[in-house]
């Protein structure tokens, strides 16, 4: 089934207008969740539109299609002063104003917060910057792969006796993202229970990142010691790791709980091991995950892909096989809840991306309307705020 645009349906933030001035993902990954869920987003692109419109498979703009859902584009050139004055009206009508250039540089442009607020004191501004606002760093260049490098997660990613490895995403931006709309939306509940009214909020993609690392500043001060690559293996619970099957697929398994643990053991014929003291803790567990995960792994060697996830799942343990996108296209879970959807596309009849999502039951995100062409909707916006587009086009 084809989802169609509806751009009749509201969502829970109709009526919040958001400006987005910023470029490529956390931006956009921020302003696609407020869009989903109902806000007018507004995409401020300049002539050559949004880079994220380049990043192009097989020459498609298909990030694009995906991130520019649900947004209407307006399309200025900020260097000229009739399209700057535009901006300044329409930032005069909106709830939220998103941009992410190097810290100062809004300053430059005659945008510094303090003016925005003064203009329109309900504004909430959302700065997003590679290292924050502030700080030694804030100067530097700051794209997501930089930050992957130098919050402590790309150490932690990949094998001992290899190089430390980068996510192949935009793994940075989409957590900023996400805890950007999350940010913003407290910010607009505050500003409705009286609380405050406009604010500024200082998004940087370093500490979303860091803060997946969990406690592990606290492990570094109390111990000494520095969490070490450990490949796709743990160092807080054992059994855990991909293990590879007769057939040659891969299944990742977690035994995080003693219970599981135990069926683990039992599964692969090694009941002893449950009363192996070297094994009696998820502590002991872990110091000797080697004998573990070889005695793991040599069960899953002898048994092939689809009859090591029948029993390991009927014995309650945690296991699941590892997927490419071809395998969750066809996975019946992914098809019955409606995890990707066909939405209907001009250039390909339909799409299908991500769902709207979390699942609201009450106040539901819609499908309102497809990515915009560059500068789609700028007469159509600029009427709204009351500016004649003749002035800019």
């Amino acid at each position: 089934m084809t989802i169609p645009f509806n751009p009749l349906a509201a969502g829970p933030l109709d009526g919040i207008r958001v400006i987005d001035l910023s470029r490529l993902v956390a931006g956009n990954m921020l302003s696609l969740q407020l869009a989903d869920f109902g806000a007018d987003v507004i995409k401020i692109e300049p002539p050559q539109g949004d880079p994220l419109r380049e990043w192009r498979d097989d020459g498609h703009s298909l990030y694009w299609k995906t991130y520019g859902r649900n947004k209407r584009s307006v399309q200025l050139n900020l260097r000229e002063a009739p399209h700057m004055a535009a901006l300044k009206a329409l930032l005069a009508t909106a709830d939220v104003f998103i941009e992410n250039f190097r810290p100062g540089t809004l300053e430059e442009m005659g945008l510094a917060p303090d003016a925005l607020l003064a203009a329109n004191p309900n504004l909430i501004v959302v700065r997003i910057s590679g290292f924050g606002q502030t700080g030694p760093y804030a100067q530097f260049p700051g794209f997501g792969t930089i930050v992957e490098g130098m919050s402590g997660f790309a150490y932690r990613t990949g094998f001992p006796d290899r190089e430390p490895v980068l996510p192949p995403l935009a793994l940075a931006d989409m957590i900023a993202g996400v805890y950007g709309a999350n940010a913003t939306v407290t910010a607009l509940f505050a500003r409705f229970r009286g609380k405050a009214k406009g604010q500024v909020i200082d998004l940087s993609l370093l500490e979303p990142m860091y803060s997946v690392l969990g406690p592990e500043a606290a492990i570094y001060q109390v111990t000494g010691k520095v969490k070490e690559r450990s490949g796709s293996a743990s160092n807080t619970a054992s059994p855990r790791n991909v293990y590879r099957c007769s057939d040659g697929k891969y299944v990742a398994l977690s035994g995080s709980t003693p219970q599981v643990a135990r069926r683990i053991f039992e599964v692969i014929g090694k009941p002893e091991m449950n009363s192996d003291p070297r094994f009696a803790t998820n502590s002991d567990r872990v110091k000797h995950r080697d004998l573990v995960d070889a005695a793991v792994g040599e069960w899953f060697g002898r048994h092939s892909h689809d009859e090591a996830l029948a029993i390991m799942r009927e014995a309650g343990a945690t296991v699941g096989p590892i997927y490419s996108i071809a395998d969750i296209a066809s996975d019946q879970h992914f098809i019955d809840r409606g995890i990707i959807v066909d939405v209907e596309d001009k250039d390909f009849g339909a799409l299908p991306m991500h769902n709207i999502l979390p699942r609201l039951s009450a106040t539901p995100g819609t499908f309102r309307r497809p990515a915009p062409e560059l500068g789609e909707h700028t007469a159509e916006v600029l009427r709204e705020a009351g500016v004649d587009p003749a002035t800019v086009l």
